[in-house]
């Protein structure tokens, strides 16, 4: 591992960050490591992990200090991110959607919403980011839920589908349609809803294939009044308020499968060592050193586009989406090839949950459908390639 041992000193970490770091990891070492295959297995929320995640106040990475945080560079927070994910990938998107949901509400919110909700979420509260529909996937002008005026209120009528932490949310960013525009992308407009709102209600909780631990609900609105003062910027403003927040929750996905696949070829290193047949180690056998030859020379290349990607966001680059896809794209594709190839490594083990090799390949699965799917990406990026 002396690869991405040296690709970690070269990130040169300041003083603080590494205080940061350090005290993740022995969090992650001593509560949510330990943790992972009991709440997989039993689908249960990981409470005790955010719990223990919320004492070292890691909101507070992205939250403005004016509200509560102490924010620190993107890149420590995706580097945040990819340790919780490593250990356990339902904790790592858990901590990961606060930010996806409420960055958007620091960066367009005004003065009085920033004062009034971001403490909630400084303080520890969980976030949620709530886009796609029955009808509205990777399309999102095809959404149906509707944002109606009246008075100094909105009433919101419609549901979501797929929205994590959907039931355990304290602020959720939501996105539909103003009644009193008629074009079908010109309507979009966010808000944000508070915790307990009459009218809320979470319809489902999904059984999935991975991320066991996180909850993913279908919700419905109906008749809900939100205060018009938590309507993000002006009606109309959502689908730009949307493709920003997009730019920014896509590396931080990245960062989410960069956890996974660096479990997993930790996981292969290791067994490669232990595991002899034949009279040899198998990492002694050439395909097997060809394997992992590929595999951590693209953790390697992701790992320093992610960093890259990170260093757009905090410049302040105004136009990064095609840079955002193409790490997401590919690190949830090495993702989902690592964690394969780790349960291939494993042989008979890697299928059974004693290791959790089989874990991993069904966390990692996901990360190639949401945030866009990675067909999507592929479109966005070439697209980006049209001369006129």
């Amino acid at each position: 591992m002396k690869l991405l041992e040296q690709i970690d000193r070269r990130r040169m970490w300041s003083d603080d960050e590494r205080m940061i770091l350090d005290a993740v990891q022995r969090v992650v070492d001593t509560v949510v490591a330990p943790n992972a295959a009991r709440y997989d297995e039993s689908g249960e929320f990981p409470w005790e992990n955010i719990e223990a995640i919320n004492e070292l106040g890691l909101n507070g990475l992205f939250v403005p200090a004016a509200f509560g945080g102490t924010p620190m560079p993107f890149r420590l927070y995706l580097e945040v991110v990819s340790l919780l994910s490593e250990a356990c990938a339902s904790t790592g998107i858990i901590y990961a959607t606060n930010c996806h949901g409420m960055k958007p509400l620091i960066d367009f919110g005004s003065q009085d919403q920033r004062e009034r909700l971001l403490p909630r979420i400084a303080e520890g509260g969980l976030g949620a980011l709530a886009i796609t529909e029955l009808t509205a996937g990777s399309d999102a002008t095809g959404m149906k839920t509707r944002f109606t005026p009246d008075g100094d209120d909105i009433v919101v009528n419609g549901g979501k589908v797929f929205i994590t932490n959907g039931d355990v949310a304290d602020l959720m960013l939501v996105f539909g349609k103003w009644s009193e525009i008629d074009d079908p992308k010109k309507s979009i407009s966010a808000l944000v809803l508070e915790k307990d709102t009459p009218g809320f209600s979470v319809v489902s909780k999904e059984r999935k294939m991975g991320h066991r631990a996180s909850s993913t609900c279908a919700l419905s609105f109906e008749n809900m009044r939100v205060p018009r003062a938590n309507l993000l910027g002006e009606p109309g403003e959502g689908l730009s308020i949307l493709l920003a927040s997009l730019n920014k929750s896509r590396p931080s996905v990245a960062a989410h499968a960069r956890g996974i696949a660096r479990a997993a070829l930790k996981d292969m290193v290791a067994y490669s060592n232990q595991r002899s047949q034949s009279g040899k180690r198998i990492i002694e056998f050439q395909a097997n050193q060809f394997t992992l030859a590929d595999l951590a020379s693209e953790l390697a290349l992701i790992e320093q586009w992610i960093d890259y990607v990170a260093a757009l966001v905090d410049d302040d680059v105004a136009d990064f989406g095609v840079e955002a896809s193409l790490a997401k794209l590919r690190a949830s594709d090495l993702a989902m090839r690592m964690s394969t190839e780790c349960v291939q490594f494993l042989g008979g083990y890697g299928y059974c949950s004693d290791y959790r090799a089989e874990r991993l390949m069904r966390d990692a699965k996901i990360t190639q459908i949401w945030e866009g799917t990675n067909q999507v990406h592929r479109q966005l990026i070439g697209r980006s390639f049209r001369t006129s």
